[in-house]
């Protein structure tokens, strides 16, 4: 069949065009195959990264009709009928025979589809992602582990660094401080390593402001491109949970927020949201400044007759009671 792949270019300061070229494909080819026949037989100009070709490499990330993905790893077939499953019902008699590839996000174009990933590496780099013995004696042969404590690794160690997660972060796009999910999900690596000798320094960098695991927006872009299954924002909910483990709720407002939150269904089953805005922002009263800053929105609260005079806990609060308590007593 002809499919027609419409492909974003661009070249060093100038504005991205998108350019089309036909191609007679199977069902079964890959994108990257396809690539390599426009690159072969239509286009020699045409850049993009490649590699290995057996996803393993991460080398030909790339945005594949709007979300990123290894080329080596989806065929045509599949996503043309990705796109005939979310387009509009009209379009179903016709089906869509059209593929867009775009560079992948929250990194500079240098050519095509080749991107500059300097940032990417930059903030890896900033997680320290290897394991410390500065504080032990190194053995003379190697450090030993049991299979459970390895097995921990198991799942962040499939991470080929292919970029996929960090280009559909939207906390990324919009904070240029967060260091990335890739990131946090090598830094979980080496906090959950028997090995290192360095968590609580770790931590402690992990939970600076909006930096570390506090700037994630929970969005799960992320584990939902994640070509190896690492899952991202499971290893960042992993990073907070040790976080809290060690603070107190006064120690700062994202601490405050997680341990409120809880303790607020806990106590009505949904948030008391009198009772949530002062004691995570105004930090129990403590925090004037937190305070004051919540004065405008609750006087257009109250104007619009939105702001909630009076708190009934919801149905089932008993059994929400007793279930975030088990899962605590199991987690201690």
């Amino acid at each position: 069949m002809e499919v027609i792949f419409k492909i974003i270019r661009q070249q060093p300061n100038s504005a991205p065009i998108v350019q089309t070229y036909p191609l007679q494909v199977e069902p079964g080819n890959t994108i990257l195959d396809c690539l390599n026949r426009i690159k072969w037989e239509q286009d020699g100009t045409l850049a993009f990264r490649k590699n290995c070709r057996n996803t393993i490499c991460g080398s030909c990330a790339m945005r594949i009709n709007g979300r990123s993905a290894l080329a080596c790893k989806e065929n045509v077939g599949s996503e043309l009928a990705r796109l005939q499953k979310i387009s509009s019902p009209k379009n179903h008699h016709h089906p869509i025979h059209e593929i867009t590839i775009a560079p992948l996000g929250n990194m500079p174009v240098i050519k095509d589809l080749v991107v500059d990933m300097s940032s990417f590496w930059d903030n890896l780099e900033a997680v320290t992602p290897y394991v410390s013995t500065a504080a032990r004696q190194v053995p003379e042969k190697e450090f030993l582990q049991t299979p459970q404590e390895r097995s921990l690794l198991d799942q962040t160690g499939n991470c080929i660094m292919c970029g996929a997660c960090y280009s559909e972060c939207n906390a990324r796009e919009v904070n240029p401080e967060f260091v990335g999910p890739h990131a946090l999900a090598k830094a979980y690596r080496m906090t959950a390593d028997s090995r290192d000798s360095n968590t609580e320094n770790r931590l402690e960098k992990y939970n600076a402001g909006t930096q570390g695991v506090w700037g994630c927006t929970r969005c799960f872009y992320c584990d939902s491109v994640c070509p190896m299954e690492v899952a991202p924002l499971e290893q960042i909910t992993k990073i907070k949970q040790e976080i809290l483990d060690r603070k107190q709720a006064s120690d700062s407002r994202s601490i405050r927020h997680r341990k409120v939150l809880i303790e607020l269904v806990k106590t009505g089953g949904w948030i008391d949201e009198r009772q949530f805005g002062i004691q995570v922002v105004g930090n129990y009263f403590r925090d004037l400044k937190g305070l004051l800053s919540l004065a405008p929105l609750g006087l257009r609260m109250l104007v619009r007759g939105k702001f909630p005079l009076f708190f009934e806990p919801s149905e089932g609060t008993e059994q929400v009671r007793s279930l975030i308590e088990s899962v605590q007593k199991t987690e201690s």
